[in-house]
């Protein structure tokens, strides 16, 4: 199973005062970044279910572990979850997605180059680097088409390779004015919300149960939202090995609904 999270507490990032190569800096307390009506309504568009970039086919490694046992209800899928967003991908993805907006705020070129190529690099299994740089891709490429911005076509002359998600949205978000915080914890919903939606069909649970579970993960999106803000790339890591194994195991199951 997940290992708990008070068994990786010892290893969790708390994002402390000092400066890291990823540019981390330490948000005061106040610092309350409202959303225009322009910049709500592109964040609730550009992350709802229904815009084309195909996450509903990506499972994150659900699936095996669905088939394995280690998933079979509320519990142990929220347990799951738990573990993956504060300690695993959903953190790291957070970082990046964070990084690449200042970078891209502030015009930063080579930030915004280590932070794609970084994203791109790390993750842990091939069917997690085809989900991630898939969704990237897609969402770059209809964004593009409908919301165009510099920065998106800034991210293509400064960056060939493969783009993960956090960074093509990240970078969305940035051109188009919406600002960090707000953007950040809507983004880090969108990735619960789509790995519960998973869940959901495979387990299989309600749709009450899948809403009561958004509702018990809420407080941890915020915290691990927080701790994304005031990280930065030295800070980036995985505690998460049984949600990691997994993303490996998916690829050799005999049968799948899904393609991570």
């Amino acid at each position: 199973m997940v290992m708990s999270t008070a068994t990786m507490a010892g290893v969790a990032m708390t994002g402390d005062e000092r400066m890291s190569r990823g540019r981390a800096r330490r948000l005061p307390a106040t610092d309350v970044e409202l959303l225009s009506q322009e910049a709500l309504f592109r964040l609730m568009i550009w992350l709802s279910p229904a815009y084309p970039v195909g996450a509903f086919a990506y499972s994150s490694g659900i699936e095996w572990a669905v088939e394995t046992g280690d998933i079979n209800d509320v519990a142990s899928l929220r347990g799951w979850l738990d573990a993956t967003l504060r300690m695993g991908s959903g953190f790291n993805d957070g970082v990046f997605f964070a990084q690449m907006h200042r970078a891209t705020a502030a015009g930063d070129d080579a930030a915004a180059v280590e932070a794609a190529e970084l994203a791109a690099a790390f993750a842990p299994s091939r069917e997690r680097f085809e989900e991630t740089t898939k969704l990237g891709r897609a969402f770059a490429d209809v964004t593009e088409a409908a919301w165009p911005c510099r920065a998106l076509a800034r991210l293509k002359e400064i960056w060939p390779g493969a783009v993960a998600y956090p960074i093509a949205v990240g970078a969305a978000c940035a051109g188009h004015g919406v600002p960090l915080a707000p953007a950040l914890h809507a983004f880090l919903t969108a990735i619960v919300a789509n790995w519960i939606s998973a869940g959901v069909r495979l387990i299989p649970l309600g749709h009450t149960d899948s809403q009561r579970l958004l509702q018990m993960l809420e407080p941890v999106v915020g915290e691990t939202a927080q701790r994304a803000l005031v990280s930065g790339l030295d800070d980036l890591g995985s505690a998460a090995f049984r949600a990691d194994l997994a993303g490996i195991k998916h690829e050799t199951q005999y049968t799948r609904l899904f393609r991570s």
